[in-house]
Parts: C-alpha cells; sequence; structure tokens
C-alpha cells in the first residue's frame, strides 16, 4: 500500500507527518518504508541519524548527434514535441534540459545519426535503520526536471508492504509525479486562507487522478471552521488534527520526533496509525 502525504502550499506540516507516523507504525510492529519525493530539498533524513546511506547516482538517457552522420532530414526536430532539439546550419543541437527521454528520435533517424547517453540527475539515497526504510531523492543542483528523480524514487524496489510517499508543495509536475499511482492521499492543510484556497486546488488534482483522500489539519486550534466546512461541503472526512504549539515548532526546528519529545502529542497521530491498520490487515 502506498499512501501520499500532499498539500496545495508550503510549509503545512508534509514531513513532520510523515517521520513522525513511519516511526509510530515501526513501533506498532508495521513494516514501512518512507519516500521522501520532495526532491528539490528533501528533509526527512534530518530526523533520522542513525544508519548509513547507500548512495546511487540517479540517470535519465538523452540524445547524441553524429553530425557527421546526420543528413539534415529534420524528422528527429518535427517529432520532438518539447523542442528538445534544434536544427541550425550544418547541425542539430541538444537541448537536454528539456528533453524528456522518450527515445522517439533515436528511433526516428533513418541514418543511425542519433544515439543515447547517459545524464546524471540526481541521487538515490537508501538508508536502512533497525525500525525504518528511508529512500531520499536529491535533485542535482541546477537540474530542471524534478520528475524524473520522483518516479524513479517511486519505483525503488523496497520489502515493506506499506510505503509513504513525503511530496512536494503544490499541485505542478513534481506534485502529482509523487501523487500519481498510489492508494490514498493525506491532504495537510493549515486553517488559514492561503491553506484553504490551496487545498482546493490539491483535491481537485487528486479527484482527476481518481485517488481517496482525507484531510489533515495542522496547526488547528484557531480557525478550524473554514477546514470543516469546506470538508463537509466536499464530503472529505478530517482524519486528524495536529495542533497549534509552540513546544511542537521547537521540536521540529531542532530535529527532534514530536512522538518522542512531546509524547503526550502521540494520541494525535494514532488516527493516522490505525487508518493504517485497517487498510493493510
Amino acid at each position: 500500500m502506498k499512501i501520499a502525504i500532499a498539500s496545495g502550499k508550503g510549509g503545512t506540516g508534509k514531513s513532520t507527518l510523515a517521520i513522525n507516523v513511519a516511526y509510530l507504525l515501526t513501533r506498532n510492529k508495521i513494516s514501512v518504508c518512507l519516500k521522501d519525493c520532495d526532491v528539490e530539498e528533501p528533509n526527512c533524513h534530518i530526523f533520522i541519524r542513525e544508519g548509513r546511506s547507500n548512495i546511487e547516482k540517479a540517470e535519465v538517457a538523452i540524445p547524441k548527434i553524429d553530425n557527421n552522420l546526420c543528413v539534415n532530414c529534420n524528422k528527429c526536430v518535427d517529432l520532438c514535441a518539447y523542442n528538445a532539439l534544434a536544427k541550425v546550419p550544418g547541425k542539430v543541437l541538444v537541448f537536454s534540459d528539456l528533453c524528456h527521454s522518450c527515445g522517439g528520435c533515436t528511433m526516428i533517424c533513418p541514418v543511425g545519426a542519433i544515439t543515447e547517453i547517459s545524464k546524471e540527475i540526481g541521487l538515490i539515497k537508501n538508508k536502512r535503520t533497525q525500525k525504518l526504510q528511508l529512500i531520499t531523492g536529491e535533485l542535482k543542483i541546477g537540474e530542471a526536471k524534478s520528475p524524473p528523480l520522483i518516479k524513479k524514487v517511486k519505483a525503488y524496489p523496497v520489502n515493506s508492504k506499506l510505503q509513504i510517499i513525503d511530496c512536494p508543495p503544490g499541485t505542478a509536475c513534481p506534485a502529482v509525479s509523487a501523487i500519481k499511482d498510489t492508494d490514498h492521499v493525506w491532504l495537510v492543510t493549515e486553517p488559514t486562507p492561503f491553506g484553504l484556497h490551496d487545498l482546493d486546488l490539491i483535491v481537485k488534482v487528486v479527484r482527476k487522478l481518481g485517488i481517496s483522500h482525507s484531510i489533515i489539519i495542522n496547526k488547528s486550534g484557531y480557525n478550524d471552521n473554514i477546514i470543516e466546512t469546506y470538508a463537509q461541503q466536499e464530503a472529505i472526512p478530517i482524519i486528524t488534527r495536529i495542533p497549534m504549539d509552540l513546544k511542537i515548532i521547537q521540536t521540529y526546528s531542532a530535529g527532534g520526533l514530536i512522538i518522542d519529545i512531546l509524547p503526550e502529542y502521540t494520541s494525535y497521530f494514532e488516527p493516522l496509525i490505525n487508518f493504517v491498520k485497517e487498510k493493510i490487515h
């Protein structure tokens, strides 16, 4: 089973939920793999200090053109929907940042002037402790596209029956790539006008993808009614609420686990654990 933790806006508490829920699941003897798919700024590893990471390069295929063989037929340029190829006098230019690695240009070239080479887009780090496995994607600085790396992180083989996907914020391609093909999405929001606005955006995305979803209200306690009214109108269950508390903020900022430093708050995570137990048993 794959559960995505997503939100329409950044800073709602996805990673806070992801790391604490993952650890709490292991303490309930549920094997879990946490995959940090926020590859532009992954941070789940900050909270898992023990263990060592096995690091692998993540690569994609891009075209290499032998202009000595090229007959300037323009078929590859016409085929590329992303304008990653451009014809100039005497040669074809490759814009690797625009390439989506479909391989179509290699297949369509009538003289075999196009081959594929590997381009490094980032790293995949596999850390296993006695309690938890963490797979982290780390996008190479300057790399334009994160979805190819997100897909590789999601496809990374694991033995756990349960995977928790910590998604990038927003509703653009990175978030969609992380959410796609999961079994359920926990939508983390905050009871503010911005939180409500962006919650509505991400709800539209998960509905378009046809994935079941529920709401988690983080920083709860001051203006919950705006989220409650929306959830009722849209018939979306609110699965739990995490209170707005300075102690939680201080614990997270120091790299600590809420369930360890503030055990009295563990009860707020229990509905999520019960949800998982119902789904996997």
